[in-house]
């Protein structure tokens, strides 16, 4: 079979693969790669080449630069602050989606809209205002940022790489300022202005309380001489919950002790009581088949099924809102399959979706990517599993200010790192490795949060793409696709083909992951360029504009499903305000691209 017939096809399905979304991105990455090296498309010593690229190099080194920043405390000193301000809605909605629009030019955009979520929803709440009308602003907000310099997204990294693996030297630092800057503050300013007004208010976000009806779903239950639960282990008692309906066992009361998420050999004693979670149908049942009571007389049952979140919450224990992130294990698998009750000590109170309680069984419920989980129990339980299991809490922690000495210190090699690639003196991923492993060195940040910063997939995605992506131009493929589009503009003027090939990359960075939108779009803004014998710098900085610009759906970028779940936003309600920020874009992009990098 020809060459770019098969790497068309293998394209093809990779792009069908990633806007399914049923198998992650960096597995189906991998799969483009390995089926194009067995068809000896990309040679076998060839393969694994981009795992050792410069931007993967850079993108990684970027990510532990970001955690270090934020161990230092500088985020959190400068989202501190925000509470001091008004409370008025478009205050809020400036401030903040100002803020992680600057923090995402310098720090991972993703990274920095997860920082600032939990005071977001806090300042909302405590305003009285629904978080939906802040969440998409903040998370445009972070895609506009990453277009203000090089370490702002892994696209521009690309992009920057790219230009240097053709001859050139690679775009730096600051080549990105220009435009990103003048798309940034024009987004930013319509985002302020107009934008946030065209967002449904979901008013049921207002309060945990109202999004998972917690009171509707606490009652306590005593165990009597009679009973059939008695000398039960809890396991067999939780066996006869699954049974039954969707019950879950909060904690065991006996006598003044107080037992949260109980051992699983414990035997059930006359007069323990137990705190559980139910609808009313599901603790009906449980109740008819182990001869439980509700504690308490009949003026009394009132207070004792309706004590909501305080009686999920004792000294030891906690409840607390985590949203799932697009990375996380928990992706595609149910409660029970993860074990979180027995494995990490934890219980699952409530699963929201977009803004509303799914009320079904949970142990059935298969988790998605942007899912609001309501979980209880101790609460250094509760944070390690939110770490090993990918997810986020919705809750402010005790704010790490920091200590001034280590600001300083972390800053001061940030910049440093900066400073020596603008100026030519470094490339940029010795530059900011060297940052990177002289802040472990100091101990600004630990080797094991170093590993933990970076994200994984990410670093597969480009790792397997690279090579994917220089097959595209090596076969000739992104040469015939680049005729195509100079036919197609044959009687445009050139401006209005970088404009052309800006609007394809915003349309695909909308259905797939932005770095590979610029992996597979680089070559064929190159070869376009050689087509039409113009420069290829506007072209390539169009297609780094474009990767970072996708407004019009949750699935496009990871900043847009994280916001998905807490705003409880629906898949169609991204465009009313993405349509006209990424019209406004092409707008103000496409004079500055052709004035900033002529043809």
């Amino acid at each position: 079979m020809d060459e770019q017939l098969t790497i068309g096809i293998v394209l093809f399905i990779t792009l069908v693969l990633f806007v399914w979304g049923r198998w992650r991105y960096d597995l189906v990455a991998l799969l483009a790669l390995l089926t194009l090296c067995i068809v000896n498309i990309i040679p076998a010593d060839e393969a694994f080449t981009g795992f050792g690229h410069p931007a993967v190099i850079t993108v990684a080194a970027v990510l532990i630069l970001s955690r270090a920043l934020v161990n230092a405390g500088i985020v959190q000193l400068l989202a501190q602050k925000l509470g001091a301000f008004s409370d008025a809605l478009p205050v809020q909605i400036a401030l903040l989606t100002g803020l992680v629009t600057i923090l995402s030019g310098f720090i991972n955009n993703i990274g920095a809209l997860a920082l600032l979520m939990p005071v977001a929803i806090r300042l909302a709440r405590d305003a009285g205002h629904s978080p939906s009308a802040i969440l998409m602003p903040m998370a445009f907000g972070s895609l506009l940022g990453g277009t203000l310099t090089l370490i702002g997204t892994p696209a521009n990294i690309i992009v920057a790489s790219y230009r240097g693996d053709i001859g050139n030297s690679a775009f730096t630092m600051f080549d990105f300022f220009p435009v990103g800057a003048a798309v940034a503050i024009a987004g930013v300013l319509f985002i302020v202005l107009i934008g946030w007004r065209l967002i449904p208010q979901r008013q049921s976000q207002s309060s945990r309380e109202q999004m998972f009806e917690i009171d509707d779903y606490i009652a306590e239950l005593s165990i009597s001489e009679d009973s059939k639960a008695l000398d039960m282990k809890l396991s067999e008692l939780e066996a006869v919950a699954e049974n039954e309906g969707d019950v879950t066992i909060i904690a065991l009361v006996r006598g003044e002790r107080r037992i949260d998420i109980p051992p699983a050999y414990e035997r059930l004693r006359a007069d323990d009581h137990l705190i559980v979670e139910a609808d009313t149908e599901s603790l009906k049942n449980f109740i008819g088949k182990t001869d439980l009571k509700l504690a308490g007389n009949d003026d009394e049952d009132d207070d004792n099924k309706h004590r909501g979140s305080k009686a999920l919450q004792s000294e030891d224990s906690t409840i607390l809102e985590a949203i799932i992130l697009p990375d996380s294990r928990l992706i595609g698998n149910t409660s029970k399959q993860i074990n979180l009750r027995w494995r990490y000590g934890i219980n699952l109170i409530g699963v929201a979706r977009q803004g509303s309680r799914i009320k079904r069984r949970l142990q059935n419920i298969r988790f998605s990517s942007g899912d609001v989980l309501l979980l209880q129990g101790p609460a250094e339980n509760l944070y390690e599993a939110l770490q090993n299991l990918g997810c986020l809490p919705l809750a402010e922690r005790d704010l790490n200010i920091g200590q001034p000495r280590r600001i300083a210190l972390t800053l001061g090699l940030f910049a440093g790192a900066i400073l020596v690639n603008s100026f030519g003196l470094l490339p940029v991923h010795i530059a900011m490795a060297s940052a990177a492993v002289l802040m472990i060195v100091t101990r600004l940040v630990s080797l094991r949060d170093a590993y933990a910063a970076i994200d994984w997939p990410i670093i597969v995605l480009l790792g397997a793409m690279l090579p994917v992506g220089a097959a595209l131009e090596t076969t000739g493929a992104a040469g015939n696709i680049a005729a195509g589009l100079a036919d197609m503009a044959v009687h445009l003027p050139a401006i209005a083909v970088v404009g052309l090939l800006l609007f394809s990359t915003m349309v695909l960075t909308d259905v797939i992951n932005n770095a590979a939108a610029a992996v597979l779009m680089a070559p064929i803004g190159m070869s376009l360029a050689n087509y039409m014998d113009v420069s290829a710098d506007p072209m390539l900085m169009a297609i780094a504009i474009g990767a970072s610009c996708s407004f019009l759906t949750p699935i496009g970028h990871q900043s847009n499903t994280l916001v998905m779940g807490p705003g409880g936003y629906r898949f169609g309600d991204y465009w009313r305000m993405g349509l006209p920020l990424e019209l406004l874009v092409m707008v103000v992009a496409l004079p500055m691209l052709v004035w900033v990098w002529p043809l």
